[in-house]
């Protein structure tokens, strides 16, 4: 059984990106909008900014009370899409229960949108055509290709349907040629359908859900579930029953969690470079005129 480490990958992604920005004349630039103090949300945050910091991007934090309104969010939001200078965007979840996320990750600017949510990204991930896919699922695809994890032929089940994590990975996995099933809250005889898989997803937010005897033997197990036990981190798999049973597993903390924050840097680049190159075009018509 092998431990798949996110936190070394990211790192190496960090350096990889750092040589990239270097090169670059305008840095990236990114907002991470937050909404009141919500603890866990300010750890994430402070992980964002210190990433940020060691790949070159400059990141800054807008924080609004809570008691700011949707409408007044909005405009704000509004602002910086507006702000040339601004290459990317991202709000911290959760939102007060009275936002509606769906209509804030509309708001943003789709080529700042480096959290992948914006609905034209994601209709685009559809049909491969975007480069700001949702960071999460990114970064599971990404770290199987630096495990040298080939998902072609492979028979991938993910367990969980969310617009975050369980369908946009579907689509990136099928996109690798994998065949998928997507399972949910109302699949029967869910465990007939994990005993299955040889990648097998897991984002269902229960803590050690997914048990040994729900995973074939030599299977790889990417857990992608974050739950607090008796103020200890553990994931959706139980980590200690399967370990022993797989080929590879994700463990948590320091699996898939490294892996997210990793590819939004990498977005964040890949959305300054992509304005840079628009601006420059702007700039080229505007002069044969």
């Amino acid at each position: 059984m092998k431990r798949i480490d996110g936190k070394a990958h990211a790192q190496t992604i960090y350096q990889e990106l750092a040589q990239e920005v270097e090169k670059m004349v305008h840095k990236p630039h990114l907002v991470i909008v937050q909404v009141g103090n919500h603890p866990a949300s300010e750890a994430y945050i402070r992980g964002k900014m210190a990433a940020a910091n060691q790949v070159g991007i400059h990141a800054v934090i807008a924080n609004f009370p809570g008691t700011i309104t949707q409408e007044q969010l909005i405009n704000e939001l509004e602002c910086f899409n507006q702000d040339s200078n601004v290459h990317g965007i991202i709000v911290q979840l959760p939102l007060p229960d009275t936002f509606d996320e769906h209509r804030i990750a509309q708001t943003i600017a789709r080529e700042k949108d480096v959290d992948g949510f914006h609905p034209a990204n994601l209709g685009e991930l559809l049909i491969h055509e975007t480069d700001l896919e949702p960071c999460t699922p990114k970064g599971i695809i990404e770290l199987c290709r630096r495990e040298q994890i080939s998902l072609q032929g492979k028979h991938v089940v993910i367990v969980g349907r969310s617009n975050i994590v369980g369908k946009p990975v579907a689509l990136l996995a099928l996109q690798a040629n994998a065949t998928v099933t997507v399972c949910h809250s109302q699949t029967q005889n869910l465990s007939a359908l994990t005993q299955l898989a040889d990648i097998l997803i897991v984002a269902v937010g229960r803590a050690n859900f997914i048990t040994a005897e729900m995973v074939k033997t030599d299977a790889i197990v990417i857990d992608v579930g974050i739950n607090r036990i008796a103020g200890k981190l553990v994931g959706d798999v139980d980590f200690h029953d399967v370990e022993k049973k797989v080929r590879a597993i994700t463990p948590v903390p320091g699996g898939v969690g490294p892996m997210t924050v990793a590819m939004l840097m990498t977005n964040t680049v890949v959305a300054a470079k992509n304005q840079s190159k628009e601006n420059a075009f702007l700039c080229a018509n505007h002069q044969k005129k």
